[in-house]
């Protein structure tokens, strides 16, 4: 799976980026993907990606600031519009609702297919069987959320090599045996298929921050995760201007990728007064305290490799 950035910038766009929205690519088997927010224009940036909408399974929103949320009507009718049938899921803060049912009736638009609103709270959102996802309230100028995505421990692939060599015949117990399950075959010899398992793999975890000011449940959202997501709105020099406007500096992000223990942190949402040259200034300075830190700039994909348990 992989982190795809299709806006960097904070409050408005400048020229080099555009307001915040994250793709989540599941790929693999399921082919699908997720949004975290929806800024204005996030339709125009899916353009310019291998992402379809008819893939598009769920939209999560952090807050309801315009930033975060203005692309969202557009890309719902879109969608209709380009003839997708799939359903869609939208979580984020009480008011989403209003919001999206609203743009929709005073611009006579609809859409087409099944859409089902879920306002979240502190606490579990979902579990799909792959993937678990848990809100966590941030501190900002208004309700906000972030986002732990914990994916499910992965069994280890079967050996068919091996079976084959035992004699154990391709057939519909090979999914059986691919559960760790026992099977008896026709002539009575027991086979526990947890024997023919190879190496289990660890579930990957994401922490997507939305705007925050420094906070303690931070280190909860991001604890151990894989990929820390957080927001570098201004430099470190700024930071009382940041904090009074419920956002983080570059030091504030870092400390927290240290603390929480995550693996690799990728910053994001810095001010449209900085430009993609002055963006690598903000780089150095989380890596003086997270040095694993890497800068997000519009349509940069990051992959989140699998590893053994």
């Amino acid at each position: 799976m992989e982190l795809l950035f299709l806006g960097t910038c904070a409050g408005a766009p400048s020229k080099a980026r555009n307001v915040s929205s994250i793709a989540f690519n599941i790929k693999g088997t399921r082919n699908t993907h997720w949004l975290f927010d929806c800024g204005e224009a996030t339709q125009h940036q899916l353009l310019n990606t291998p992402l379809r909408p008819g893939k598009l399974e769920r939209i999560f929103i952090t807050h309801l600031h315009g930033d975060h949320i203005f692309g969202l009507p557009g890309l719902l009718t879109s969608r209709s519009m380009n003839g997708v049938t799939e359903p869609l899921t939208l979580y984020g803060p009480p008011g989403l609702q209003v919001f999206v049912e609203t743009a929709l009736r005073v611009s006579g638009s609809w859409v087409s297919y099944p859409l089902e609103i879920v306002e979240v709270h502190s606490g579990f959102v979902l579990d799909d069987g792959q993937f678990r996802v848990t809100a966590f309230p941030l501190n900002h100028v208004i309700e906000c959320y972030g986002y732990r995505i914990e994916e499910h421990h992965q069994p280890g692939g079967l050996d068919a090599a091996r079976l084959a060599a035992d004699g154990v015949p391709p057939g519909p117990i090979y999914q059986q045996l691919k559960r760790g399950e026992t099977v008896t075959l026709a002539e009575g010899r027991v086979i526990n298929g947890a024997d023919y398992l190879g190496t289990p793999v660890q579930g990957r975890t994401v922490a997507i921050f939305g705007d925050t000011a420094p906070t303690p449940v931070a280190l909860e959202l991001a604890a151990g995760v894989d990929v820390m997501v957080h927001e570098t709105t201004l430099e470190h020099a700024l930071q009382e201007k940041a904090n009074s406007r419920g956002h983080s500096t570059t030091l504030q992000a870092a400390t927290v990728a240290k603390q929480a223990g995550a693996k690799r942190l990728i910053a994001t949402h810095f001010s449209a007064r900085y430009g993609i040259g002055e963006c690598q200034r903000l780089l150095a300075e989380c890596q003086t305290i997270f040095p694993n830190t890497e800068l997000a700039y519009d349509f940069a994909v990051f992959e989140i490799p699998l590893t053994p348990v």
